[in-house]
């Protein structure tokens, strides 16, 4: 399989970029098909870019030229059907993040092993140049022994510019899943796992009101925290501090930061594949660090690409379904010690 069809199931706002970037990016990945319970987007995704066929997700199970189901539905969905595409023998890609609740995405992990199947699942953003070079610096020593971690994800919410953002303030939605994907798979990359949580979670209002052209007006009855503090203990002993909010209309606050014993670094965002890095070791001022990694522009479908070239090579894919477990508990964590005002012990492993 040098060259992976790929069948995609959800054409919605994210989807663009990943039929550009599988198309024309990639040279190991061919879009092959694509699934919509609303035809007028695949009727849009097909015109645009030249998909030639249709089909209902039965279909595309059944199909046996389809390698790979990218499954980009929103979070509900998740599950269901990329269990569906693992027991029907395919290989299984999913946007974050894996499902909603830890026994569901438990048990996708679980059955991508049994099926001998490779499990994916988004963000790919910490494959770019940005984080890459980030990871590299730290494994070779230029901060030292990583002591702290600082990382902020803070917003008014997306009512503003989605065309459809109310999932966004339902089960399974809310900044921390939303966004934390992002942060948390930098964070595990770049120092590695977790080995317990605590959080506090509040949510400010309870009705939002969409502002963006295609629902404008329409108000969403909020059912999540859309403010989120979590604090991490790294099983390396680093500490860090992550915050996730849709309450915040402002702020001057880094994306992420690395502290060292030797230095810091200035991480870029991780819902990018590039940006400046900023390196500060010992007393010396703050330089900005000259990057030659790959994937600086926008590469989102890289983690399908690096899925084809792991199951040709019979490798681990790197957006495996292991490490978006792990980050799947650590965002249930944050809530839970919220709950029950009691740390939480995490007690998925992963190997970094």
């Amino acid at each position: 399989m040098d060259v992976a069809k790929i069948g995609i199931v959800g054409c919605g706002a994210i989807s663009h970029i990943y039929i550009q970037n599988l198309t024309t990016m990639f040279k190991n990945t061919e879009v092959y098909a694509i699934c919509d319970l609303d035809k007028s987007k695949t009727d849009q995704a097909k015109e645009k870019y030249g998909i030639e066929k249709v089909m209902s997700l039965d279909e595309m199970l059944a199909c046996k030229d389809i390698d790979i189901i990218l499954n980009l539905t929103t979070p509900g969905a998740h599950y269901s059907i990329c269990k569906k595409a693992l027991l029907a023998g395919k290989h299984t890609y999913v946007e974050k993040p894996l499902s909603l609740q830890i026994e569901e995405g438990r048990e996708l992990v679980e059955l991508a092993s049994e099926k001998n199947l490779m499990l994916g699942c988004a963000p790919d953003t910490f494959l770019g140049a940005g984080i890459q070079k980030c990871i590299a610096l730290i494994r070779s020593g230029e901060i030292g022994d990583v002591v702290a971690a600082t990382a902020y994800m803070m917003c008014h919410g997306h009512e503003s510019w989605h065309p459809s953002p109310e999932f966004y303030y339902k089960k399974g939605g809310g900044p921390m899943f939303d966004m934390g994907p992002y942060y948390l798979t930098a964070l595990v990359n770049l120092i590695g796992p977790v080995k317990s949580v605590m959080g506090m979670t509040k949510k400010t209002f309870e009705q939002r009101t969409i502002t963006s052209k295609e629902k404008n007006g329409q108000i969403i009855e909020v059912d999540v925290p859309t403010h989120i503090n979590g604090i991490m203990e790294f099983e390396n002993g680093a500490i860090g501090n992550l915050i996730t909010s849709f309450d915040v209309w402002g702020h001057h606050l880094p994306n992420i930061e690395i502290h060292g014993t030797k230095g810091s670094i200035k991480v870029p965002d991780p819902n990018s594949f590039n940006g400046e890095i900023e390196l500060k070791k010992g007393g010396a001022d703050w330089v900005t660090v000259e990057n030659e990694f790959p994937f600086k522009e926008n590469s989102r479908g890289l983690g399908v690409s690096d899925m084809v070239d792991s199951i040709n090579q019979n490798l681990i894919n790197q957006c495996n379904g292991v490490m978006a477990l792990h980050v799947l508990e650590l965002m249930h964590g944050f809530h839970i010690s919220a709950e029950t005002k009691k740390q939480y012990e995490i007690i998925t492993k992963i190997m970094t």
